[in-house]
């Protein structure tokens, strides 16, 4: 058997014992009659949305790592991230303000936290590429990438700042920004889904380029890839899975970096191969670190990107070592 198949066979086997997990783990007792179809259903929206979160980013991850071309890159890169956060804590606060008796009937309430960071994300994804330009190369793209979550994490600091005068908005918006999955539901999934599944579909079409970037922009250019039209949908499709995955989740650390990174010396280098096992690994990865959530002893809810950070640091740690003995890091 090779590495590969037994790779696939580990990642489903942890997706289906953490998805029983998820069902099983959580406040509440199932042996209460009257009570246990509620708390499956609200235990299965959220299994599902921790699942889109993490499978949207790790997917997110192996476009960010394919286009820079190192296995150290995230997401986070090309200020989506940032961008969808403070998209996020700018509707919180205008929620707080304005917007909670202004809603027209037709907007569910729990839904403009979400859409606020779609539109935040894509605001930060049109300014990137409104600065880069088309024909801008990789070290443009990524120091405007590193000034505008500079630029934007600034902001969300301010704000939050400013949120921290009222308590339960300043509680709203640290919940935020460590993310979690507990107070999604099926709004937020139906929301998500056509996001990562029709991103997630196009974006393994372009696999094929990313495999010929590897071996650099003048050879790829001579295989007759155009590179500036692969770099930008290629930014466009790990944006929008970014977008979708804080839409859901908040910011969620560690998932777009590691998973990725771990399962290529598995799988390969070859992004057709390594996408979807992101897919399926980023998405068991989450869930798993949200049954942490609930089984930690305390008063009060763990943040899901806590745990996440607690367990990639130290994972990527000696993925990293590993990497840097055997001189596969520039």
């Amino acid at each position: 058997m090779s590495r590969s198949h037994l790779c696939w066979i580990v990642l489903v086997l942890l997706l289906v014992s953490g998805a029983a997990a998820a069902m099983l783990v959580g406040a509440g007792d199932l042996s209460d009659a009257a009570l246990r179809e509620r708390f499956l259903v609200l235990r299965g929206w959220r299994l599902a949305n921790a699942f889109l979160s993490g499978a949207a980013l790790a997917a997110a991850g192996v476009l960010v790592q394919g286009l820079f071309r190192n296995p150290l890159a995230s997401p986070s890169l090309i200020g989506t991230s940032a961008g969808a956060s403070l998209g996020g804590v700018a509707v919180l606060l205008a929620w707080d303000a304005v917007l909670a008796g202004a809603l027209p009937p037709w907007m569910p309430a729990e839904l403009v936290l979400p859409i606020g960071c779609l539109v935040g994300a894509w605001a930060s994804l049109a300014i990137l590429l409104g600065v880069t330009g088309r024909d801008a190369g990789m070290i443009t793209v990524l120091l405007t990438g590193f000034i505008l979550s500079s630029l934007f994490l600034s902001i969300v600091g301010l704000l939050s700042a400013f949120a921290q005068e009222r308590y339960e908005l300043g509680r709203a918006v640290v919940a935020f920004t460590l993310g979690g999955v507990e107070s999604a539901g099926p709004r937020h999934a139906l929301l998500a889904l056509p996001l990562v599944g029709v991103t997630a579909f196009v974006a393994l079409g372009w696999c094929r380029h990313l495999d010929v970037l590897l071996s650099g922009e003048e050879e790829a250019r001579s295989l007759g890839v155009d590179v500036p039209r692969v770099r930008r949908w290629t930014i466009v499709w790990a944006a929008t899975l970014t977008a979708a995955a804080v839409a859901i989740g908040g910011n969620i650390a560690f998932v777009g970096l590691v998973v990725p990174h771990a399962l290529r010396s598995f799988v390969g280098e070859l992004h057709g191969r390594l996408f979807p096992a992101a897919l399926v690994g980023g998405g068991a990865f989450v869930v798993w670190a949200d049954v942490v959530t609930r089984v930690i002893p305390t008063t009060s809810t763990i943040p899901l990107g806590v745990v996440t950070g607690l367990v990639g640091a130290p994972v990527f740690l000696v993925l990293l070592a590993r990497a840097s003995r055997k001189g596969r890091l520039a």
